[in-house]
């Protein structure tokens, strides 16, 4: 909906929020305004006209409960580590902070299970769940919480054998915008009661409800684990090494793609023994010693017949935890190497054995149009980001229509248009292509469990962002 169908937030309303969160929980400052004005991605910033920190489930649903009976934009907002404006507040009002909610409320060992509240990050919560030889897989790189996780469906590095922020949530308490609290799910591992809810709010973006409260699934830290690099002469063959991996029956717990320009800028910056090849990132994950050796050795045998220049493993965890910051820290690298460069970053997924001719359409697309973009992706499980430079709005505008075309590649192949980033405001456009029909159920579903559109307004639908 447009700003103009929404209120201002009055003095009067403030003083409500207070009354709600406590004064020290309220602030209308420029400097915290600005804080919390755009997210890590290229979309424009917008000002909220007040950010409110709650420090309970009981908080967030009488903030919007008041929101909604005085017509009041609300955003909710985890670290701001989003790519596709998704907790940008595009229509002002109040931004809802889970900064103060960040608790461990239960550990539930015996049955591989947490529960927390959503303002806690995914690699704070891992830190202390160690203790209990237990982690929870999805590992999207940034120290994302784990309730923008799964209001974004956040994936990353694991998917391939774990699942994403979907696969690994069993219960959640949301906050709707009438104020209600709800609980969907069951920390029940088999679940067959009812509608699905739970799932419904996972991906919903804040558009739905906030999720003030999630019980998450937890594997044991594997007892053994490996990181294997591969590099190639092409970014081809190191494409068709993955869809071979994928259907040779091994279990990879991350199989990650980097081009070349990438691999070079990872040895140069973090000192990693990397060639200027296209190199796959890879770890295995097991049990016993020997179920690992043979993993490595049929992965090794792999890659040689597809062509691998170099293949090396290792099983050394400071080795290995220094490949990953690697992997992990290649954005900030990207961009560091760019002082004077902007960066738009596509994201699509397809299935598997489509993912050869979208790696190849990418690489037309670069001839085609002489421009620099760097590839990497969560290979295993059919996902990639190309990530373009530019300098200026026409150089903008450029990408924008490039990545486009890789999107609309993407959806021909079988594929999504966002993988992993979410809608939010980049991604709307698309959402007609993919959905079909289905949006307007979409659009039913919204008008259902929020007909004054408060909650995260411009965002997932093409008319809301208009």
């Amino acid at each position: 909906m447009p700003a103009s169908h929404f209120s201002p937030v009055t003095p009067e309303i403030i003083d409500q929020l207070k009354a709600i969160a406590g004064a020290e929980a309220v602030s209308a400052a420029q400097a915290d305004r600005d804080l919390h004005a755009r997210d890590q991605s290229q979309h424009a910033p917008h000002l909220p006209e007040v950010v409110v920190w709650p420090s309970t489930a009981q908080q967030v649903a009488d903030i919007l409960r008041l929101a909604n009976d005085c017509r009041l934009p609300v955003t909710p907002w985890g670290v701001g580590s989003g790519l596709e404006g998704n907790a940008i507040p595009v229509c002002g009002g109040i931004l809802v902070s889970f900064e103060r909610m960040n608790q461990i409320v239960a550990v539930h060992a015996d049955d591989f299970q947490v529960t927390v509240q959503p303002g806690i990050g995914h690699k704070d919560l891992n830190a202390q769940l160690a203790r209990y030889g237990l982690f929870f897989p999805p590992d999207p790189g940034a120290n994302a919480t784990v309730g923008g996780m799964l209001a974004n469906n956040a994936a990353g590095i694991r998917t391939v054998k774990y699942g994403a922020s979907k696969d690994n949530v069993l219960k959640m308490q949301v906050a709707l915008a009438d104020g209600r609290l709800i609980t969907v799910g069951s920390r029940s591992v088999k679940q067959a009661s009812g509608y699905d809810l739970l799932h419904l709010f996972v991906g919903s973006e804040g558009t739905l409800g906030l999720i003030t409260e999630a019980t998450l699934k937890l594997v044991p830290v594997p007892q053994y684990m490996s990181a294997a690099l591969a590099a190639f002469e092409s970014v081809e063959a190191a494409v068709e090494t993955v869809v071979a991996v994928r259907g040779s029956g091994l279990d990879p717990a991350a199989l990650e793609l980097i081009d070349a320009a990438h691999a070079r800028m990872l040895r140069e910056a973090e000192g990693v023994d990397l060639t200027d090849h296209p190199t796959l990132f890879m770890e295995f994950h097991a049990a016993h010693e020997d179920s690992l050796q043979m993993g490595l050795d049929m992965v090794r045998e792999i890659c040689h017949e597809l062509g691998a220049i170099r293949f090396r493993a290792t099983t050394d965890p400071v080795e290995r935890k220094k490949l990953w910051h690697a992997r992990h820290s290649s954005y900030e690298i990207m961009v560091r190497s760019h002082p004077d460069k902007h960066f738009f970053i596509n994201d699509v997924a397809v299935p598997i054995s489509a993912y050869p001719q979208l790696i190849g359409y990418v690489q037309q697309l670069k001839r085609e149009h002489g421009i620099t973009a760097y590839m990497v992706g969560h290979a295993g499980d059919g996902n990639v980001h190309v990530e373009f430079p530019y300098a200026d709005e026409a150089e903008y505008q450029q990408r924008l229509e490039i990545n486009g075309l890789i999107v609309k590649k993407a959806l021909e192949l079988g594929g999504t248009a966002t993988g992993e980033h979410g809608v939010g405001i980049g991604k709307a456009k698309y959402m007609a292509a993919e959905h079909g029909p289905a949006l307007d159920v979409m659009r039913a579903i919204k008008q259902a469990l929020d007909p004054n559109g408060i909650l995260n307004p411009g965002k997932l639908f093409p008319e809301a962002v208009g």
